[in-house]
Protein backbone atom coordinates (compact mmCIF):
# COMPACT_ATOMS: atom_id res chain seq x y z
CA UNK A 1 0.00 0.00 0.00
CA UNK A 2 1.22 3.49 -0.85
CA UNK A 3 0.37 6.65 1.10
CA UNK A 4 0.67 10.28 -0.01
CA UNK A 5 2.47 12.82 2.15
CA UNK A 6 1.90 16.56 1.73
CA UNK A 7 4.44 19.00 3.14
CA UNK A 8 3.40 22.38 4.50
CA UNK A 9 4.02 25.20 3.87
CA UNK A 10 5.81 24.29 0.60
CA UNK A 11 2.98 22.21 -0.87
CA UNK A 12 5.42 19.49 -2.00
CA UNK A 13 4.06 15.94 -2.15
CA UNK A 14 5.65 12.50 -2.23
CA UNK A 15 4.59 8.87 -1.87
CA UNK A 16 5.52 6.58 0.99
CA UNK A 17 5.52 2.80 0.62
CA UNK A 18 4.20 0.42 3.27
CA UNK A 19 6.70 0.13 6.12
CA UNK A 20 8.78 3.08 4.90
CA UNK A 21 9.48 6.02 7.17
CA UNK A 22 8.48 9.53 6.18
CA UNK A 23 12.13 10.66 6.12
CA UNK A 24 13.29 7.73 3.96
CA UNK A 25 10.47 8.35 1.48
CA UNK A 26 11.20 12.09 1.40
CA UNK A 27 14.89 11.49 0.72
CA UNK A 28 14.03 9.00 -2.03
CA UNK A 29 11.75 11.60 -3.63
CA UNK A 30 14.29 14.40 -3.36
CA UNK A 31 12.28 16.31 -0.74
CA UNK A 32 14.88 17.59 1.70
CA UNK A 33 13.60 17.46 5.27
CA UNK A 34 15.97 18.27 8.14
CA UNK A 35 17.64 15.24 9.71
CA UNK A 36 20.63 14.13 11.70
CA UNK A 37 21.08 10.64 13.14
CA UNK A 38 18.18 8.94 11.30
CA UNK A 39 17.78 6.70 14.36
CA UNK A 40 15.35 8.53 16.65
CA UNK A 41 18.09 9.80 18.93
CA UNK A 42 18.80 13.43 18.02
CA UNK A 43 15.45 15.08 17.25
CA UNK A 44 16.68 17.01 14.19
CA UNK A 45 13.86 15.65 12.01
CA UNK A 46 11.08 16.67 14.39
CA UNK A 47 7.99 18.16 12.76
CA UNK A 48 4.25 18.43 13.13
CA UNK A 49 1.65 15.92 12.02
CA UNK A 50 -1.28 18.03 10.77
CA UNK A 51 -3.48 15.15 9.68
CA UNK A 52 -3.32 11.39 9.31
CA UNK A 53 -1.73 8.78 11.57
CA UNK A 54 1.70 7.20 11.92
CA UNK A 55 3.27 4.32 13.77
CA UNK A 56 6.19 5.79 15.68
CA UNK A 57 9.14 3.44 16.02
CA UNK A 58 11.81 3.25 18.75
CA UNK A 59 13.22 6.64 19.76
CA UNK A 60 14.72 8.49 22.69
CA UNK A 61 12.41 10.43 24.98
CA UNK A 62 14.70 13.46 24.80
CA UNK A 63 14.33 13.49 21.00
CA UNK A 64 10.53 13.57 21.31
CA UNK A 65 8.93 14.12 24.70
CA UNK A 66 5.48 12.86 25.64
CA UNK A 67 4.31 16.47 25.76
CA UNK A 68 5.56 17.16 22.23
CA UNK A 69 3.97 13.98 20.97
CA UNK A 70 0.66 14.92 22.57
CA UNK A 71 0.89 18.30 20.81
CA UNK A 72 1.13 16.61 17.41
CA UNK A 73 4.90 16.52 16.98
CA UNK A 74 6.59 13.44 15.55
CA UNK A 75 10.00 12.23 14.39
CA UNK A 76 9.97 11.69 10.66
CA UNK A 77 12.97 9.34 10.78
CA UNK A 78 10.95 6.70 12.65
CA UNK A 79 7.36 7.62 11.72
CA UNK A 80 5.73 5.09 9.37
CA UNK A 81 2.46 6.34 7.80
CA UNK A 82 -0.74 4.44 8.44
CA UNK A 83 -2.75 6.76 6.18
CA UNK A 84 -2.22 9.73 3.88
CA UNK A 85 -0.46 12.49 5.81
CA UNK A 86 -0.23 16.24 5.94
CA UNK A 87 2.90 17.38 7.78
CA UNK A 88 4.49 20.68 8.71
CA UNK A 89 8.24 20.79 8.20
CA UNK A 90 10.89 23.23 7.09
CA UNK A 91 12.52 22.02 3.90
CA UNK A 92 16.25 22.47 3.53
CA UNK A 93 17.46 24.13 0.35
CA UNK A 94 20.77 23.05 -1.11
CA UNK A 95 21.25 19.73 0.67
CA UNK A 96 20.42 17.79 -2.50
CA UNK A 97 22.99 19.66 -4.60
CA UNK A 98 25.52 16.82 -4.39
CA UNK A 99 25.01 13.08 -4.98
CA UNK A 100 25.23 10.65 -2.05
CA UNK A 101 27.84 8.00 -2.85
CA UNK A 102 29.25 4.82 -1.36
CA UNK A 103 33.03 5.08 -1.66
CA UNK A 104 36.01 2.94 -0.57
CA UNK A 105 38.66 5.04 1.21
CA UNK A 106 42.15 4.40 2.48
CA UNK A 107 43.31 5.49 5.92
CA UNK A 108 46.10 7.93 5.08
CA UNK A 109 46.98 9.14 8.57
CA UNK A 110 46.05 8.54 12.20
CA UNK A 111 47.06 11.29 14.62
CA UNK A 112 46.22 11.63 18.30
CA UNK A 113 44.93 15.10 19.06
CA UNK A 114 44.22 14.16 22.68
CA UNK A 115 44.22 11.01 24.79
CA UNK A 116 40.73 10.19 23.56
CA UNK A 117 40.57 12.01 20.21
CA UNK A 118 41.95 10.63 16.96
CA UNK A 119 42.28 12.63 13.76
CA UNK A 120 41.64 10.16 10.94
CA UNK A 121 42.58 11.37 7.46
CA UNK A 122 41.10 9.47 4.52
CA UNK A 123 42.30 9.24 0.92
CA UNK A 124 39.64 8.80 -1.76
CA UNK A 125 40.31 6.81 -4.95
CA UNK A 126 42.05 8.85 -7.64
CA UNK A 127 38.92 8.74 -9.80
CA UNK A 128 36.55 9.88 -7.05
CA UNK A 129 35.70 13.20 -5.49
CA UNK A 130 33.25 13.80 -2.67
CA UNK A 131 31.32 17.04 -3.10
CA UNK A 132 29.76 18.25 0.14
CA UNK A 133 28.85 21.26 2.21
CA UNK A 134 30.94 22.25 5.23
CA UNK A 135 29.24 20.71 8.26
CA UNK A 136 27.94 17.52 6.63
CA UNK A 137 28.94 14.01 7.66
CA UNK A 138 29.68 10.53 6.32
CA UNK A 139 28.65 7.11 7.60
CA UNK A 140 31.10 4.21 7.73
CA UNK A 141 29.57 0.97 6.47
CA UNK A 142 30.70 -1.77 8.85
CA UNK A 143 30.84 -5.49 8.14
CA UNK A 144 27.99 -6.29 10.54
CA UNK A 145 25.66 -4.00 8.62
CA UNK A 146 25.88 -1.27 11.25
CA UNK A 147 26.88 2.31 10.51
CA UNK A 148 28.91 4.93 12.36
CA UNK A 149 28.53 8.61 11.52
CA UNK A 150 31.31 11.22 11.71
CA UNK A 151 31.37 14.83 10.61
CA UNK A 152 33.89 15.98 8.03
CA UNK A 153 36.34 18.43 9.61
CA UNK A 154 37.88 19.39 6.27
CA UNK A 155 36.39 22.29 4.27
CA UNK A 156 35.17 21.41 0.76
CA UNK A 157 37.88 23.42 -1.00
CA UNK A 158 40.68 21.40 0.66
CA UNK A 159 39.41 17.87 0.10
CA UNK A 160 42.63 16.11 -0.94
CA UNK A 161 42.31 14.25 2.38
CA UNK A 162 39.08 14.11 4.38
CA UNK A 163 39.75 14.37 8.11
CA UNK A 164 37.38 13.16 10.84
CA UNK A 165 37.66 13.72 14.60
CA UNK A 166 36.91 10.47 16.41
CA UNK A 167 36.44 10.32 20.18
CA UNK A 168 37.23 7.00 21.86
CA UNK A 169 34.17 5.48 23.50
CA UNK A 170 35.56 2.53 25.52
CA UNK A 171 33.60 -0.58 24.65
CA UNK A 172 32.48 0.89 21.34
CA UNK A 173 33.23 -1.64 18.61
CA UNK A 174 34.32 0.90 16.01
CA UNK A 175 36.24 3.33 18.20
CA UNK A 176 38.01 0.51 20.06
CA UNK A 177 39.22 -0.63 16.64
CA UNK A 178 40.28 2.89 15.62
CA UNK A 179 42.31 3.36 18.81
CA UNK A 180 43.60 -0.21 18.86
CA UNK A 181 44.07 -2.30 15.72
CA UNK A 182 43.51 0.21 12.91
CA UNK A 183 46.56 1.01 10.80
CA UNK A 184 47.40 3.46 8.07
CA UNK A 185 46.57 2.07 4.59
CA UNK A 186 43.56 0.14 5.94
CA UNK A 187 40.54 0.25 3.62
CA UNK A 188 37.11 1.43 4.83
CA UNK A 189 33.84 2.20 3.05
CA UNK A 190 31.59 5.14 3.73
CA UNK A 191 28.44 6.77 2.39
CA UNK A 192 28.05 10.49 2.07
CA UNK A 193 27.59 13.37 2.13
CA UNK A 194 24.75 13.26 4.63
CA UNK A 195 22.99 15.65 6.98
CA UNK A 196 21.39 19.08 6.88
CA UNK A 197 23.86 20.84 9.18
CA UNK A 198 25.72 23.39 7.08
CA UNK A 199 26.14 27.15 6.81
CA UNK A 200 23.17 28.96 5.27
CA UNK A 201 24.95 31.34 2.93
CA UNK A 202 21.83 33.17 1.77
CA UNK A 203 21.82 35.16 5.03
CA UNK A 204 23.90 38.11 6.21
CA UNK A 205 23.13 37.61 9.89
CA UNK A 206 26.03 37.36 12.35
CA UNK A 207 26.80 33.80 13.41
CA UNK A 208 27.27 32.07 16.74
CA UNK A 209 29.07 28.72 16.49
CA UNK A 210 28.60 26.53 19.56
CA UNK A 211 30.65 23.34 19.96
CA UNK A 212 31.16 20.81 22.69
CA UNK A 213 33.93 18.22 22.52
CA UNK A 214 34.40 16.72 19.05
CA UNK A 215 31.37 18.70 17.92
CA UNK A 216 34.19 21.04 16.93
CA UNK A 217 34.84 18.94 13.78
CA UNK A 218 32.05 20.30 11.52
CA UNK A 219 32.44 23.74 13.13
CA UNK A 220 36.09 23.74 12.00
CA UNK A 221 34.99 22.97 8.44
CA UNK A 222 32.45 25.80 8.56
CA UNK A 223 34.99 28.35 9.84
CA UNK A 224 37.55 27.40 7.20
CA UNK A 225 34.92 27.51 4.46
CA UNK A 226 33.74 30.92 5.72
CA UNK A 227 37.32 32.21 5.65
CA UNK A 228 37.99 30.78 2.19
CA UNK A 229 34.83 32.45 0.86
CA UNK A 230 36.03 35.76 2.34
CA UNK A 231 32.68 36.25 4.03
CA UNK A 232 32.29 39.41 6.09
CA UNK A 233 29.60 37.96 8.37
CA UNK A 234 30.81 38.17 12.00
CA UNK A 235 31.42 34.82 13.69
CA UNK A 236 31.75 34.11 17.40
CA UNK A 237 32.96 30.58 18.21
CA UNK A 238 32.21 29.20 21.67
CA UNK A 239 33.91 25.84 22.31
CA UNK A 240 33.23 24.01 25.54
CA UNK A 241 34.94 21.08 27.25
CA UNK A 242 35.16 19.59 30.71
CA UNK A 243 38.89 20.32 30.99
CA UNK A 244 41.27 22.40 28.87
CA UNK A 245 42.70 19.28 27.21
CA UNK A 246 39.26 18.64 25.69
CA UNK A 247 39.79 21.76 23.54
CA UNK A 248 42.25 19.76 21.48
CA UNK A 249 42.71 22.42 18.75
CA UNK A 250 42.74 25.42 21.05
CA UNK A 251 45.89 26.85 19.43
CA UNK A 252 44.30 26.72 15.97
CA UNK A 253 41.26 28.64 17.23
CA UNK A 254 43.49 31.25 18.83
CA UNK A 255 45.35 31.67 15.53
CA UNK A 256 42.02 32.21 13.75
CA UNK A 257 41.11 34.90 16.28
CA UNK A 258 44.39 36.68 15.58
CA UNK A 259 44.34 36.41 11.79
CA UNK A 260 40.69 36.42 10.67
CA UNK A 261 38.72 39.67 10.62
CA UNK A 262 35.23 39.47 12.14
CA UNK A 263 36.10 36.26 14.05
CA UNK A 264 36.19 35.81 17.82
CA UNK A 265 36.91 32.74 19.94
CA UNK A 266 35.63 32.07 23.44
CA UNK A 267 36.80 28.80 25.04
CA UNK A 268 34.79 27.59 28.06
CA UNK A 269 35.76 24.88 30.55
CA UNK A 270 33.26 23.37 32.98
CA UNK A 271 35.34 21.15 35.27
CA UNK A 272 38.90 22.44 35.35
CA UNK A 273 41.21 21.00 38.00
CA UNK A 274 43.72 23.04 39.97
CA UNK A 275 46.53 21.40 38.01
CA UNK A 276 45.07 22.75 34.77
CA UNK A 277 45.83 26.36 35.76
CA UNK A 278 42.80 27.46 33.74
CA UNK A 279 42.14 31.21 33.86
CA UNK A 280 39.51 31.46 31.12
CA UNK A 281 35.72 31.24 31.15
CA UNK A 282 34.07 28.51 33.19
CA UNK A 283 30.65 26.87 33.40
CA UNK A 284 28.30 25.67 30.67
CA UNK A 285 29.32 26.79 27.20
CA UNK A 286 25.83 27.83 26.10
CA UNK A 287 25.50 29.96 29.24
CA UNK A 288 28.61 31.87 28.20
CA UNK A 289 26.83 32.75 24.96
CA UNK A 290 23.82 34.00 26.92
CA UNK A 291 26.01 36.14 29.16
CA UNK A 292 27.74 37.77 26.18
CA UNK A 293 24.75 37.94 23.83
CA UNK A 294 21.52 38.21 25.83
CA UNK A 295 19.66 39.24 22.67
CA UNK A 296 20.07 36.73 19.82
CA UNK A 297 17.10 37.96 17.80
CA UNK A 298 19.30 39.04 14.88
CA UNK A 299 21.63 35.99 14.90
CA UNK A 300 21.95 32.53 13.43
CA UNK A 301 23.24 29.77 15.74
CA UNK A 302 24.98 26.61 14.61
CA UNK A 303 25.43 24.12 17.45
CA UNK A 304 27.15 20.75 17.43
CA UNK A 305 28.06 18.28 20.15
CA UNK A 306 26.50 16.30 22.96
CA UNK A 307 22.68 16.12 22.84
CA UNK A 308 22.31 17.62 26.33
CA UNK A 309 24.29 20.70 25.25
CA UNK A 310 22.27 21.10 22.05
CA UNK A 311 18.94 20.62 23.83
CA UNK A 312 19.82 23.12 26.57
CA UNK A 313 21.06 25.71 24.06
CA UNK A 314 18.00 25.44 21.84
CA UNK A 315 15.61 25.74 24.76
CA UNK A 316 17.38 28.63 26.48
CA UNK A 317 18.32 30.62 23.37
CA UNK A 318 14.78 30.59 22.00
CA UNK A 319 12.98 31.14 25.32
CA UNK A 320 15.35 33.64 26.98
CA UNK A 321 17.42 35.26 24.22
CA UNK A 322 14.77 35.82 21.53
CA UNK A 323 16.54 33.60 18.98
CA UNK A 324 14.06 32.75 16.19
CA UNK A 325 13.40 29.01 16.34
CA UNK A 326 14.14 28.65 12.63
CA UNK A 327 17.59 30.22 13.04
CA UNK A 328 18.90 27.44 15.33
CA UNK A 329 20.74 24.78 13.33
CA UNK A 330 22.11 21.76 15.12
CA UNK A 331 23.85 18.43 14.84
CA UNK A 332 23.57 16.43 18.07
CA UNK A 333 26.28 13.76 18.21
CA UNK A 334 24.78 10.40 19.16
CA UNK A 335 27.03 7.61 20.41
CA UNK A 336 26.61 3.84 20.29
CA UNK A 337 25.28 4.09 23.84
CA UNK A 338 22.72 6.69 22.77
CA UNK A 339 21.42 4.43 20.05
CA UNK A 340 21.31 1.45 22.40
CA UNK A 341 19.21 3.48 24.82
CA UNK A 342 16.54 4.34 22.25
CA UNK A 343 13.23 3.84 23.99
CA UNK A 344 10.84 1.29 22.55
CA UNK A 345 7.90 3.66 22.09
CA UNK A 346 5.17 2.80 19.62
CA UNK A 347 2.21 5.05 18.83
Amino acid sequence: MTFQVSVNPSGRQFSCEAGETVLAAAMRAGVQLPYGCKNGACGSCKGKLLSGSVELGPHQARALSAEEQAAGQTLFCCAVPQSDLSIEAREVLGVGDFPVKKIPVRVARLERAADDVMLMSLQLPATERLQYKAGQYVEFLLKDGKRRAYSIATPPHADELLTLHIRHMPGGVFTDHVFGAMKEKDILRFEGPLGTFFLREDSNKPIVLLASGTGFAPIKAIVEHWAHAKSTRPIALYWGGRRPKDLYMHALCESWAQSLPNFSYIPVVSDALEEDHWTGRTGFVHRAVMEDLPDLSAYQVYACGAPIVIDSAQKDFTSQCQLPADEFYADAFTSEADLADVADVVT
